[in-house]
């Protein structure tokens, strides 16, 4: 934020397009001040072969339905941002987006252990005032020690991995002592790199 002036920064309004737990706290740590609005799009019928194209549309999609919404609504604000991401696990050259059961979600979790995945997520921030929009995408690698079943089994139970991408959330406490090497941010792992965001707000402002 260091490229905003005082009154900009004062002005600068931020709707998070995500109801992800993890992008609320991720948005909250970079110290914004911002709403939340969900695009409630269906996800599964935009479809794209790359992972990096994957991401990015989903995540124009959801901005594309927020700003109809705002629209719809007759909001205007002053400098108001609006962010949208999106986040897919890709393991084996396969994109995976969340468990659609919890028998895929324990085969999701046996196939990482002692074995590695990525995740891709995008970023895209639009200028409401402007109309500007800019978005780009971040890839980290995940490489997993052997994860014993008794963990796999109360994640499962626990339920939080059916909600994520690929069933992927390697910062809990069950799966965090089994990751053996995050070549990336943790951040962009959870769905919101900070440096990206940070980079497409100084850019669209």
């Amino acid at each position: 934020m260091a490229n905003m002036d005082s009154n900009t920064e004062q002005q600068l309004k931020i709707i998070l397009g995500s109801s992800s737990v993890a992008r609320k706290q991720i948005i909250a740590e970079m110290g914004y001040d911002f709403t939340t609005m969900s695009a409630d799009i269906d996800e599964k019928a935009i479809r794209e072969e790359k992972p990096e194209d994957l991401v990015m549309v989903l995540a124009e999609a959801k901005a594309d339905a927020i700003m109809r919404k705002l629209r719809d609504a007759g909001t205007s604000e002053n400098t108001t941002l609006l962010i949208a991401a999106d986040t897919v696990v890709v393991y084996e050259g396969v994109i995976r987006e969340k468990p659609s059961s919890k028998e895929e979600a324990r085969q999701f979790l046996n196939d990482y252990s002692g074995g590695h995945a990525a995740t891709v997520s995008s970023v895209l921030v639009t200028n409401l005032s402007s109309g500007f929009r800019k978005g780009d995408w971040d890839k980290v690698e995940i490489y997993f020690h052997d994860i014993p079943e008794s963990a796999i089994d109360k994640l499962i139970e626990e339920g939080i991995v059916l909600n994520v991408a690929g069933g992927l959330i390697i910062e809990h406490p069950l799966i965090l002592p089994y990751v053996k090497e995050v070549v990336g941010e943790t951040d962009s792992v959870m769905g919101l790199p900070k440096a990206l965001t940070r980079r497409l707000i100084d850019e669209v402002l």
